[in-house]
Protein backbone atom coordinates (compact mmCIF):
# COMPACT_ATOMS: atom_id res chain seq x y z
CA UNK A 1 0.00 0.00 0.00
CA UNK A 2 1.00 3.37 -0.66
CA UNK A 3 2.00 6.17 2.01
CA UNK A 4 1.37 9.62 2.03
CA UNK A 5 4.63 11.50 2.01
CA UNK A 6 2.96 14.59 0.47
CA UNK A 7 2.65 17.29 2.43
CA UNK A 8 6.26 16.01 4.11
CA UNK A 9 7.85 16.84 0.81
CA UNK A 10 5.27 19.30 -0.25
CA UNK A 11 6.38 21.43 2.78
CA UNK A 12 9.88 20.89 2.49
CA UNK A 13 10.21 21.53 -1.51
CA UNK A 14 9.74 25.56 -0.82
CA UNK A 15 8.01 28.01 -2.67
CA UNK A 16 8.61 26.59 -6.18
CA UNK A 17 6.89 23.57 -5.40
CA UNK A 18 3.80 25.86 -3.74
CA UNK A 19 3.62 27.75 -6.61
CA UNK A 20 3.36 24.40 -9.06
CA UNK A 21 0.96 22.72 -7.26
CA UNK A 22 -1.02 26.04 -7.11
CA UNK A 23 -2.57 25.87 -3.57
CA UNK A 24 -0.22 27.71 -1.44
CA UNK A 25 -2.34 29.33 0.20
CA UNK A 26 -3.53 25.86 1.47
CA UNK A 27 -0.31 25.48 3.74
CA UNK A 28 -0.98 26.81 7.17
CA UNK A 29 1.43 28.25 8.94
CA UNK A 30 0.38 26.52 12.02
CA UNK A 31 0.54 23.37 10.57
CA UNK A 32 2.65 20.99 12.90
CA UNK A 33 5.58 19.77 11.19
CA UNK A 34 6.43 16.19 11.00
CA UNK A 35 8.87 14.58 13.03
CA UNK A 36 12.27 14.52 10.74
CA UNK A 37 13.40 11.34 9.55
CA UNK A 38 17.22 11.01 9.68
CA UNK A 39 19.18 12.57 6.83
CA UNK A 40 20.65 9.01 5.64
CA UNK A 41 17.02 7.45 4.90
CA UNK A 42 15.90 11.16 2.94
CA UNK A 43 18.71 11.03 0.87
CA UNK A 44 17.78 7.33 0.55
CA UNK A 45 14.14 7.86 -0.58
CA UNK A 46 15.45 10.92 -2.62
CA UNK A 47 17.41 8.23 -4.63
CA UNK A 48 14.95 5.90 -5.04
CA UNK A 49 12.63 8.23 -6.96
CA UNK A 50 11.66 7.84 -10.07
CA UNK A 51 10.57 10.56 -13.09
CA UNK A 52 8.54 9.47 -15.75
CA UNK A 53 7.42 11.54 -18.87
CA UNK A 54 3.96 11.19 -20.40
CA UNK A 55 3.29 13.33 -23.61
CA UNK A 56 -0.43 13.27 -24.12
CA UNK A 57 -3.28 13.96 -26.97
CA UNK A 58 -7.12 14.10 -27.05
CA UNK A 59 -9.96 15.01 -29.23
CA UNK A 60 -8.17 15.25 -32.84
CA UNK A 61 -11.42 14.93 -34.23
CA UNK A 62 -10.37 14.20 -38.02
CA UNK A 63 -7.45 16.74 -38.24
CA UNK A 64 -5.31 14.46 -40.03
CA UNK A 65 -3.47 17.63 -41.44
CA UNK A 66 -2.43 18.24 -37.84
CA UNK A 67 0.37 15.03 -37.88
CA UNK A 68 2.80 16.44 -39.54
CA UNK A 69 3.87 19.22 -37.30
CA UNK A 70 1.95 17.10 -34.20
CA UNK A 71 5.07 14.72 -35.07
CA UNK A 72 7.86 17.28 -35.19
CA UNK A 73 6.40 18.64 -31.63
CA UNK A 74 6.47 15.52 -30.54
CA UNK A 75 10.34 15.04 -31.43
CA UNK A 76 11.13 18.36 -29.92
CA UNK A 77 9.63 17.37 -26.33
CA UNK A 78 11.71 14.07 -26.45
CA UNK A 79 14.96 16.18 -27.32
CA UNK A 80 14.21 18.32 -24.60
CA UNK A 81 12.71 15.52 -21.61
CA UNK A 82 13.72 11.79 -23.28
CA UNK A 83 11.58 9.17 -23.69
CA UNK A 84 8.37 8.80 -22.15
CA UNK A 85 4.70 7.15 -22.51
CA UNK A 86 2.51 8.04 -25.78
CA UNK A 87 -1.03 8.56 -24.87
CA UNK A 88 -4.25 9.30 -26.74
CA UNK A 89 -7.29 10.05 -24.60
CA UNK A 90 -10.12 9.51 -27.19
CA UNK A 91 -12.13 10.88 -30.53
CA UNK A 92 -9.61 10.47 -33.36
CA UNK A 93 -12.73 9.90 -34.98
CA UNK A 94 -15.46 13.17 -36.45
CA UNK A 95 -15.11 15.92 -37.46
CA UNK A 96 -13.45 16.60 -41.06
CA UNK A 97 -13.59 15.64 -44.81
CA UNK A 98 -10.22 13.63 -44.11
CA UNK A 99 -12.41 11.39 -41.89
CA UNK A 100 -15.71 11.27 -44.16
CA UNK A 101 -13.50 9.68 -46.62
CA UNK A 102 -11.20 7.82 -44.88
CA UNK A 103 -12.75 6.43 -41.70
CA UNK A 104 -10.10 7.30 -39.42
CA UNK A 105 -7.51 4.75 -41.20
CA UNK A 106 -5.39 7.98 -42.42
CA UNK A 107 -4.91 8.87 -38.96
CA UNK A 108 -4.21 5.57 -38.05
CA UNK A 109 -1.13 5.62 -39.91
CA UNK A 110 0.04 8.59 -38.21
CA UNK A 111 -0.30 7.62 -34.48
CA UNK A 112 1.19 4.13 -35.66
CA UNK A 113 4.06 6.15 -36.82
CA UNK A 114 4.40 8.21 -33.61
CA UNK A 115 4.39 5.04 -31.63
CA UNK A 116 1.57 5.40 -29.34
CA UNK A 117 1.62 2.94 -26.34
CA UNK A 118 -2.08 3.61 -25.43
CA UNK A 119 -5.56 4.37 -26.52
CA UNK A 120 -8.50 4.97 -25.33
CA UNK A 121 -11.77 5.28 -27.73
CA UNK A 122 -13.99 8.28 -27.23
CA UNK A 123 -17.72 8.73 -27.86
CA UNK A 124 -17.33 9.87 -31.50
CA UNK A 125 -15.53 6.23 -31.97
CA UNK A 126 -18.42 5.49 -32.03
CA UNK A 127 -20.68 7.55 -33.81
CA UNK A 128 -20.52 5.10 -37.33
CA UNK A 129 -22.07 1.89 -34.99
CA UNK A 130 -25.20 0.52 -37.53
CA UNK A 131 -28.09 -1.56 -35.56
CA UNK A 132 -27.17 -4.78 -38.01
CA UNK A 133 -23.19 -4.44 -39.25
CA UNK A 134 -21.98 -2.98 -35.72
CA UNK A 135 -18.48 -0.98 -35.89
CA UNK A 136 -16.91 -2.00 -38.46
CA UNK A 137 -14.79 0.93 -38.80
CA UNK A 138 -13.63 0.81 -35.40
CA UNK A 139 -12.87 -3.22 -35.07
CA UNK A 140 -10.72 -1.96 -38.55
CA UNK A 141 -9.14 1.10 -37.24
CA UNK A 142 -8.44 -1.19 -33.61
CA UNK A 143 -7.11 -3.83 -35.92
CA UNK A 144 -4.57 -2.32 -37.67
CA UNK A 145 -3.21 -0.23 -34.28
CA UNK A 146 0.12 -1.00 -33.51
CA UNK A 147 -0.61 0.04 -29.58
CA UNK A 148 -2.83 -1.30 -27.45
CA UNK A 149 -6.30 0.09 -26.64
CA UNK A 150 -7.88 0.60 -22.81
CA UNK A 151 -11.41 0.47 -22.09
CA UNK A 152 -12.57 -0.50 -18.34
CA UNK A 153 -15.84 0.83 -18.34
CA UNK A 154 -16.96 -0.89 -21.88
CA UNK A 155 -18.67 -3.88 -22.34
CA UNK A 156 -18.16 -4.66 -25.50
CA UNK A 157 -18.96 -8.70 -25.36
CA UNK A 158 -22.37 -8.01 -27.19
CA UNK A 159 -21.02 -6.48 -30.52
CA UNK A 160 -19.96 -9.34 -32.67
CA UNK A 161 -16.69 -7.71 -33.86
CA UNK A 162 -15.22 -5.62 -30.82
CA UNK A 163 -15.43 -8.87 -28.76
CA UNK A 164 -13.68 -10.60 -30.74
CA UNK A 165 -10.96 -8.27 -29.86
CA UNK A 166 -11.57 -7.56 -26.03
CA UNK A 167 -9.88 -9.25 -22.89
CA UNK A 168 -10.66 -9.02 -20.13
CA UNK A 169 -8.57 -8.04 -16.48
CA UNK A 170 -5.25 -6.50 -16.42
CA UNK A 171 -2.25 -7.55 -18.74
CA UNK A 172 0.92 -7.65 -18.36
CA UNK A 173 1.84 -8.61 -22.52
CA UNK A 174 -0.84 -6.53 -24.00
CA UNK A 175 -0.64 -7.14 -27.75
CA UNK A 176 -1.29 -4.22 -30.06
CA UNK A 177 -4.86 -4.32 -31.69
CA UNK A 178 -6.48 -5.59 -28.97
CA UNK A 179 -8.20 -4.10 -26.28
CA UNK A 180 -8.17 -4.46 -22.38
CA UNK A 181 -9.45 -3.08 -19.18
CA UNK A 182 -6.09 -2.14 -18.27
CA UNK A 183 -2.35 -3.13 -19.25
CA UNK A 184 1.08 -3.10 -17.73
CA UNK A 185 3.61 -0.83 -19.49
CA UNK A 186 7.47 -1.04 -18.42
CA UNK A 187 9.66 1.94 -18.94
CA UNK A 188 12.96 2.45 -17.55
CA UNK A 189 12.74 -0.38 -15.62
CA UNK A 190 9.71 0.36 -13.74
CA UNK A 191 6.11 -0.98 -14.16
CA UNK A 192 3.25 1.84 -15.15
CA UNK A 193 -0.57 0.82 -14.69
CA UNK A 194 -2.79 1.95 -17.54
CA UNK A 195 -6.63 1.32 -17.50
CA UNK A 196 -9.41 3.63 -19.98
CA UNK A 197 -12.43 4.77 -19.25
CA UNK A 198 -14.69 6.56 -21.63
CA UNK A 199 -18.32 8.73 -20.79
CA UNK A 200 -20.92 6.71 -19.72
CA UNK A 201 -22.90 9.48 -21.98
CA UNK A 202 -21.60 7.72 -25.04
CA UNK A 203 -24.84 6.21 -25.04
CA UNK A 204 -26.98 8.68 -25.56
CA UNK A 205 -24.61 11.13 -27.66
CA UNK A 206 -23.46 8.70 -30.23
CA UNK A 207 -24.61 5.15 -31.54
CA UNK A 208 -22.90 2.46 -29.40
CA UNK A 209 -25.88 0.10 -29.60
CA UNK A 210 -24.51 -3.08 -28.66
CA UNK A 211 -21.19 -1.82 -26.64
CA UNK A 212 -22.54 -1.50 -22.68
CA UNK A 213 -20.83 1.80 -20.53
CA UNK A 214 -20.67 1.02 -17.12
CA UNK A 215 -20.09 3.42 -13.64
CA UNK A 216 -16.69 4.71 -13.84
CA UNK A 217 -15.80 5.15 -10.40
CA UNK A 218 -17.11 1.41 -9.61
CA UNK A 219 -14.53 0.49 -12.54
CA UNK A 220 -11.87 2.73 -11.64
CA UNK A 221 -12.09 1.45 -8.00
CA UNK A 222 -11.83 -2.21 -9.73
CA UNK A 223 -8.97 -1.48 -11.83
CA UNK A 224 -6.57 -0.16 -8.45
CA UNK A 225 -7.19 -3.05 -6.73
CA UNK A 226 -6.50 -5.09 -9.29
CA UNK A 227 -3.30 -2.96 -10.06
CA UNK A 228 -2.08 -2.89 -6.41
CA UNK A 229 -2.55 -6.85 -6.18
CA UNK A 230 -0.51 -7.13 -9.04
CA UNK A 231 2.20 -5.29 -6.90
CA UNK A 232 1.67 -1.91 -9.73
CA UNK A 233 1.92 1.36 -7.76
CA UNK A 234 1.84 3.67 -10.31
CA UNK A 235 -1.56 3.94 -11.87
CA UNK A 236 -2.57 6.68 -14.91
CA UNK A 237 -6.48 6.68 -15.54
CA UNK A 238 -6.78 7.04 -19.47
CA UNK A 239 -10.24 8.73 -19.53
CA UNK A 240 -12.70 10.68 -22.17
CA UNK A 241 -14.73 11.83 -18.97
CA UNK A 242 -13.81 15.38 -19.28
CA UNK A 243 -12.19 17.50 -17.21
CA UNK A 244 -15.40 19.20 -15.41
CA UNK A 245 -18.21 18.06 -17.16
CA UNK A 246 -21.48 17.30 -16.15
CA UNK A 247 -20.86 15.43 -13.12
CA UNK A 248 -24.13 13.27 -13.47
CA UNK A 249 -22.29 11.36 -16.23
CA UNK A 250 -18.72 12.11 -14.63
CA UNK A 251 -15.25 14.22 -15.31
CA UNK A 252 -12.09 13.50 -14.16
CA UNK A 253 -11.88 15.71 -10.89
CA UNK A 254 -14.66 13.97 -9.89
CA UNK A 255 -12.34 10.78 -10.51
CA UNK A 256 -9.25 11.82 -8.52
CA UNK A 257 -11.74 13.15 -5.72
CA UNK A 258 -13.42 9.54 -5.79
CA UNK A 259 -10.91 7.15 -6.62
CA UNK A 260 -7.97 6.88 -4.48
CA UNK A 261 -4.90 5.67 -5.30
CA UNK A 262 -4.82 6.80 -9.26
CA UNK A 263 -1.45 8.73 -9.63
CA UNK A 264 -1.98 10.67 -12.78
CA UNK A 265 -5.29 10.96 -14.80
CA UNK A 266 -4.81 11.78 -18.61
CA UNK A 267 -8.08 13.45 -20.03
CA UNK A 268 -10.18 13.99 -23.18
CA UNK A 269 -13.37 14.80 -24.24
CA UNK A 270 -14.27 18.71 -22.70
CA UNK A 271 -11.05 19.67 -24.98
CA UNK A 272 -9.96 21.32 -22.09
CA UNK A 273 -6.48 22.84 -22.07
CA UNK A 274 -4.64 22.26 -18.73
CA UNK A 275 -1.19 24.22 -18.00
CA UNK A 276 0.43 23.11 -15.98
CA UNK A 277 -1.36 19.72 -14.67
CA UNK A 278 -4.05 20.15 -12.12
CA UNK A 279 -3.24 18.21 -8.88
CA UNK A 280 -6.03 17.09 -6.23
CA UNK A 281 -4.44 16.55 -2.64
CA UNK A 282 -7.96 16.17 -1.32
CA UNK A 283 -10.96 13.23 -1.53
CA UNK A 284 -14.55 14.09 -2.08
CA UNK A 285 -15.17 13.72 2.02
CA UNK A 286 -12.02 16.84 2.26
CA UNK A 287 -9.50 14.47 3.51
CA UNK A 288 -6.09 14.36 2.45
CA UNK A 289 -5.02 11.96 0.39
CA UNK A 290 -2.23 10.66 -2.07
CA UNK A 291 -1.65 13.52 -4.91
CA UNK A 292 -3.60 13.15 -8.65
CA UNK A 293 -2.26 14.73 -11.23
CA UNK A 294 -4.35 15.55 -14.19
CA UNK A 295 -3.82 16.79 -17.48
CA UNK A 296 -5.72 17.15 -20.92
CA UNK A 297 -4.17 18.80 -24.35
CA UNK A 298 -7.10 21.01 -25.66
CA UNK A 299 -8.04 20.31 -29.16
CA UNK A 300 -7.43 19.36 -32.30
CA UNK A 301 -3.93 18.40 -32.46
CA UNK A 302 -3.27 21.64 -31.51
CA UNK A 303 -0.95 20.76 -28.29
CA UNK A 304 1.12 17.97 -27.54
CA UNK A 305 0.81 17.85 -24.01
CA UNK A 306 4.04 16.94 -21.60
CA UNK A 307 3.68 16.00 -18.03
CA UNK A 308 6.89 15.33 -16.25
CA UNK A 309 5.43 13.22 -12.81
CA UNK A 310 8.53 12.37 -10.19
CA UNK A 311 7.10 9.03 -7.60
CA UNK A 312 8.74 7.96 -4.34
CA UNK A 313 9.55 4.38 -3.50
CA UNK A 314 5.69 3.56 -2.81
CA UNK A 315 4.43 5.11 -6.07
CA UNK A 316 3.56 8.05 -4.01
CA UNK A 317 3.44 11.22 -6.14
CA UNK A 318 6.05 13.82 -4.90
CA UNK A 319 6.11 16.62 -7.66
CA UNK A 320 4.86 16.95 -11.09
CA UNK A 321 4.75 19.38 -13.78
CA UNK A 322 4.03 20.27 -17.05
CA UNK A 323 3.25 22.11 -20.06
CA UNK A 324 1.27 22.75 -23.93
CA UNK A 325 3.56 22.84 -26.76
CA UNK A 326 1.83 24.59 -29.51
CA UNK A 327 1.88 22.71 -32.99
CA UNK A 328 1.08 25.88 -35.28
CA UNK A 329 4.69 27.16 -33.68
CA UNK A 330 6.48 23.97 -35.41
CA UNK A 331 7.37 23.09 -38.99
CA UNK A 332 5.76 20.08 -40.64
CA UNK A 333 8.03 16.80 -40.30
CA UNK A 334 9.29 16.06 -43.82
CA UNK A 335 8.61 12.39 -43.48
CA UNK A 336 5.01 12.64 -41.86
CA UNK A 337 4.13 15.81 -44.70
CA UNK A 338 5.41 13.30 -47.57
CA UNK A 339 2.96 10.78 -46.00
CA UNK A 340 -0.13 13.09 -45.59
CA UNK A 341 0.19 14.32 -49.81
CA UNK A 342 -2.29 11.79 -51.13
CA UNK A 343 -4.71 11.84 -48.53
CA UNK A 344 -4.95 16.30 -48.82
CA UNK A 345 -5.02 15.87 -52.40
CA UNK A 346 -8.30 13.54 -52.42
CA UNK A 347 -9.91 15.57 -49.84
CA UNK A 348 -9.21 18.62 -51.64
CA UNK A 349 -10.48 17.42 -55.08
CA UNK A 350 -13.74 16.10 -52.86
CA UNK A 351 -14.16 19.59 -51.57
CA UNK A 352 -13.46 22.01 -54.49
CA UNK A 353 -16.35 20.00 -56.22
CA UNK A 354 -19.25 22.21 -56.88
CA UNK A 355 -22.98 21.04 -55.33
CA UNK A 356 -24.68 22.87 -57.75
CA UNK A 357 -26.04 25.48 -55.57
CA UNK A 358 -25.31 28.60 -53.57
CA UNK A 359 -26.16 30.56 -50.60
CA UNK A 360 -27.72 33.89 -50.86
CA UNK A 361 -27.09 34.78 -47.20
CA UNK A 362 -24.87 33.79 -45.50
CA UNK A 363 -26.65 30.86 -43.36
CA UNK A 364 -24.63 30.68 -39.77
CA UNK A 365 -24.50 28.33 -36.75
CA UNK A 366 -24.76 30.46 -34.23
CA UNK A 367 -23.68 29.00 -30.61
CA UNK A 368 -23.39 30.81 -26.94
CA UNK A 369 -20.22 29.88 -26.49
CA UNK A 370 -18.91 31.68 -29.51
CA UNK A 371 -20.72 35.43 -28.15
CA UNK A 372 -23.99 34.55 -30.34
CA UNK A 373 -27.40 35.25 -28.49
CA UNK A 374 -28.92 32.34 -30.47
CA UNK A 375 -27.67 29.07 -30.53
CA UNK A 376 -28.57 25.68 -32.58
CA UNK A 377 -28.55 24.18 -29.61
CA UNK A 378 -31.57 26.13 -28.37
CA UNK A 379 -33.18 27.91 -30.98
CA UNK A 380 -34.74 27.72 -34.36
CA UNK A 381 -32.06 28.78 -36.79
CA UNK A 382 -32.44 29.48 -40.74
CA UNK A 383 -29.75 26.69 -41.31
CA UNK A 384 -31.54 24.30 -39.09
CA UNK A 385 -34.67 24.88 -40.90
CA UNK A 386 -32.92 23.96 -44.43
CA UNK A 387 -31.78 21.12 -43.19
CA UNK A 388 -34.60 19.76 -41.66
CA UNK A 389 -36.52 20.71 -45.00
CA UNK A 390 -34.19 18.62 -46.67
CA UNK A 391 -34.77 15.69 -44.83
CA UNK A 392 -38.67 15.99 -45.15
CA UNK A 393 -38.36 16.14 -49.20
CA UNK A 394 -36.28 13.29 -49.39
CA UNK A 395 -38.71 11.04 -46.99
CA UNK A 396 -41.87 12.15 -48.54
CA UNK A 397 -40.27 10.34 -51.56
CA UNK A 398 -40.01 7.30 -49.53
CA UNK A 399 -43.36 7.78 -47.66
CA UNK A 400 -45.85 10.39 -48.62
CA UNK A 401 -47.64 10.30 -45.38
CA UNK A 402 -44.30 11.81 -43.75
CA UNK A 403 -45.95 14.93 -41.62
CA UNK A 404 -42.38 16.44 -40.13
CA UNK A 405 -38.38 16.00 -39.94
CA UNK A 406 -36.20 16.45 -37.14
CA UNK A 407 -33.17 17.60 -36.89
CA UNK A 408 -30.80 17.31 -33.67
CA UNK A 409 -28.67 20.76 -33.21
CA UNK A 410 -25.63 18.82 -32.02
CA UNK A 411 -25.55 17.00 -35.34
CA UNK A 412 -25.27 20.71 -37.47
CA UNK A 413 -21.58 21.26 -37.04
CA UNK A 414 -20.95 24.29 -39.04
CA UNK A 415 -22.21 27.33 -40.93
CA UNK A 416 -22.85 27.49 -44.48
CA UNK A 417 -21.00 30.78 -46.32
CA UNK A 418 -22.65 32.85 -48.79
CA UNK A 419 -21.93 32.25 -52.57
CA UNK A 420 -21.50 29.03 -54.57
CA UNK A 421 -21.56 25.61 -52.18
CA UNK A 422 -19.22 22.70 -52.69
CA UNK A 423 -19.44 19.35 -51.38
CA UNK A 424 -17.20 20.18 -49.16
CA UNK A 425 -19.33 22.50 -47.21
CA UNK A 426 -22.02 20.18 -46.80
CA UNK A 427 -20.11 17.62 -45.26
CA UNK A 428 -18.40 19.87 -42.71
CA UNK A 429 -22.09 21.18 -42.17
CA UNK A 430 -23.28 17.06 -41.29
CA UNK A 431 -20.27 15.25 -40.65
CA UNK A 432 -21.62 11.95 -39.40
CA UNK A 433 -23.17 10.40 -42.18
CA UNK A 434 -26.66 9.71 -40.83
CA UNK A 435 -28.93 8.46 -42.88
CA UNK A 436 -32.61 8.99 -42.86
CA UNK A 437 -34.85 6.80 -40.53
CA UNK A 438 -38.75 7.13 -40.22
CA UNK A 439 -40.29 6.20 -37.43
CA UNK A 440 -44.29 5.60 -36.73
CA UNK A 441 -44.79 7.78 -33.29
CA UNK A 442 -47.78 8.28 -31.06
CA UNK A 443 -49.16 11.76 -30.59
CA UNK A 444 -48.30 11.41 -26.90
CA UNK A 445 -45.36 9.79 -27.86
CA UNK A 446 -44.21 13.12 -30.55
CA UNK A 447 -44.89 15.41 -27.05
CA UNK A 448 -42.73 13.47 -24.72
CA UNK A 449 -39.88 13.90 -27.90
CA UNK A 450 -40.48 17.48 -27.90
CA UNK A 451 -40.13 17.65 -24.19
CA UNK A 452 -36.54 16.08 -24.60
CA UNK A 453 -35.45 18.79 -26.96
CA UNK A 454 -36.47 21.91 -24.65
CA UNK A 455 -35.60 20.30 -21.63
CA UNK A 456 -32.82 22.69 -20.87
CA UNK A 457 -33.89 25.23 -22.88
CA UNK A 458 -32.56 28.37 -22.66
CA UNK A 459 -29.31 26.89 -22.44
CA UNK A 460 -28.01 24.71 -25.31
CA UNK A 461 -28.73 21.08 -25.67
CA UNK A 462 -27.15 18.58 -28.63
CA UNK A 463 -30.79 17.20 -27.94
CA UNK A 464 -32.59 20.70 -29.26
CA UNK A 465 -34.98 19.61 -32.49
CA UNK A 466 -34.88 21.77 -35.52
CA UNK A 467 -38.16 21.25 -37.35
CA UNK A 468 -39.15 21.16 -41.04
CA UNK A 469 -41.86 23.59 -42.60
CA UNK A 470 -45.24 22.47 -41.58
CA UNK A 471 -44.72 22.45 -38.15
CA UNK A 472 -45.10 24.51 -35.09
CA UNK A 473 -43.39 23.65 -31.68
CA UNK A 474 -44.66 26.39 -28.99
CA UNK A 475 -43.07 26.04 -25.22
CA UNK A 476 -42.49 27.94 -22.16
CA UNK A 477 -38.95 27.32 -21.01
CA UNK A 478 -40.08 28.88 -17.61
CA UNK A 479 -41.66 25.88 -16.87
CA UNK A 480 -40.37 22.40 -15.28
CA UNK A 481 -38.63 20.65 -17.77
CA UNK A 482 -41.12 17.86 -18.46
CA UNK A 483 -44.02 20.42 -18.62
CA UNK A 484 -42.71 22.91 -21.09
CA UNK A 485 -44.43 21.83 -24.62
CA UNK A 486 -47.32 24.41 -24.89
CA UNK A 487 -48.92 22.85 -28.58
CA UNK A 488 -47.34 21.15 -31.29
CA UNK A 489 -49.07 21.87 -34.11
CA UNK A 490 -48.66 20.58 -37.99
CA UNK A 491 -49.95 21.84 -41.58
CA UNK A 492 -52.72 19.88 -42.94
CA UNK A 493 -54.63 21.36 -45.65
CA UNK A 494 -53.43 24.71 -45.36
CA UNK A 495 -53.74 25.33 -41.95
CA UNK A 496 -52.55 24.40 -38.21
CA UNK A 497 -54.15 21.78 -36.35
CA UNK A 498 -52.89 20.40 -32.69
CA UNK A 499 -51.55 16.76 -33.02
CA UNK A 500 -53.95 14.34 -31.49
CA UNK A 501 -52.21 12.26 -28.73
CA UNK A 502 -53.70 9.45 -29.30
CA UNK A 503 -53.20 9.46 -33.27
CA UNK A 504 -50.42 7.79 -35.14
CA UNK A 505 -48.18 9.82 -37.44
CA UNK A 506 -45.15 9.56 -39.93
CA UNK A 507 -41.91 11.61 -38.59
CA UNK A 508 -38.35 11.55 -40.11
CA UNK A 509 -35.01 11.85 -38.18
CA UNK A 510 -31.53 10.63 -38.75
CA UNK A 511 -30.80 7.58 -37.35
CA UNK A 512 -29.18 8.30 -34.38
CA UNK A 513 -31.87 10.29 -33.11
CA UNK A 514 -34.12 7.84 -33.93
CA UNK A 515 -32.30 4.89 -31.94
CA UNK A 516 -32.22 7.17 -28.87
CA UNK A 517 -28.94 9.64 -29.56
CA UNK A 518 -29.34 12.37 -27.01
CA UNK A 519 -31.62 10.80 -24.61
CA UNK A 520 -34.53 10.24 -27.31
CA UNK A 521 -35.46 6.97 -25.63
CA UNK A 522 -39.12 7.62 -26.21
CA UNK A 523 -37.97 7.13 -30.35
CA UNK A 524 -35.46 4.31 -29.17
CA UNK A 525 -38.61 2.69 -27.46
CA UNK A 526 -40.25 3.25 -30.77
CA UNK A 527 -37.31 1.79 -33.16
CA UNK A 528 -37.18 -1.58 -31.04
CA UNK A 529 -40.88 -1.90 -30.90
CA UNK A 530 -40.55 -2.42 -34.82
CA UNK A 531 -41.59 1.29 -35.70
CA UNK A 532 -39.03 2.37 -37.34
CA UNK A 533 -37.14 2.13 -40.89
CA UNK A 534 -34.26 3.54 -41.85
CA UNK A 535 -34.59 4.46 -45.54
CA UNK A 536 -30.77 5.10 -45.95
CA UNK A 537 -30.57 8.46 -47.47
CA UNK A 538 -26.98 10.68 -46.17
CA UNK A 539 -27.78 13.14 -44.50
CA UNK A 540 -25.38 15.87 -46.48
CA UNK A 541 -26.77 14.02 -49.44
CA UNK A 542 -30.34 15.10 -48.84
CA UNK A 543 -28.88 18.18 -48.06
CA UNK A 544 -27.00 18.56 -51.78
CA UNK A 545 -30.02 17.13 -53.38
CA UNK A 546 -32.47 19.61 -52.34
CA UNK A 547 -30.46 23.00 -52.32
CA UNK A 548 -29.20 21.44 -56.19
CA UNK A 549 -33.31 21.62 -56.45
CA UNK A 550 -33.67 25.12 -55.83
CA UNK A 551 -30.42 26.67 -57.30
CA UNK A 552 -29.98 29.67 -55.39
CA UNK A 553 -30.77 29.18 -51.49
CA UNK A 554 -32.35 32.19 -49.13
CA UNK A 555 -33.28 31.03 -46.22
CA UNK A 556 -34.51 32.61 -42.62
CA UNK A 557 -35.96 32.18 -39.74
CA UNK A 558 -40.12 32.22 -39.30
CA UNK A 559 -41.37 30.85 -35.90
CA UNK A 560 -41.40 27.40 -36.33
CA UNK A 561 -40.24 27.31 -32.81
CA UNK A 562 -41.28 29.70 -29.89
CA UNK A 563 -40.34 30.04 -26.55
CA UNK A 564 -43.30 31.92 -24.73
CA UNK A 565 -41.35 32.88 -21.98
CA UNK A 566 -38.61 35.29 -24.31
CA UNK A 567 -41.92 37.64 -24.65
CA UNK A 568 -42.49 38.06 -21.20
Amino acid sequence: MKRNRWLHTFLGAGALSLALMGCAEDVDQDVEEPEEEPAEEEASDEGESFELTIFHTNDTHGRTNMYPQLITTLNEAKEQYGEGLLLDAGDVFSGTLYFNEFSGQDALEFMNLMEYDAFVPGNHEFDLGDPDTGHQELVDFIKGAEFPVVGANMDFSGDEGLSALANEGVSFEAENGQIYDGIVLEHDGEEIGVFGLNTEDTESISSPFDVAFTNYVEAAEGMVEAFEAEGVNKIVALTHLGYDSDPSVGNDLLLAQQVEGIDVIIGGHSHTEIAPPTVVTENADGEEMDPTVIGQAGEYGQYLGVMNVSFDENGVVLEADGELLATEEREADPEAAEMLAPYTEQIEELESEGAGSSVVTELPNPRHGEGDEKSVRANETALGNLIADAQLEAALSADENTVMALQNGGGIRTSLPEGDITIGHLIEVQPFGNRLTLLEVSGEELIEAFEVSVYDAPEESGAFLQVSSGTRLTYDSSQEPGERVVSVEIDVDGSYEEIDPDETYTIATNNFTATGGDGFTVFADAYDDGRGTIVGFTDWEMLRDYMADHGEVDYETEDRIVDVAEGE
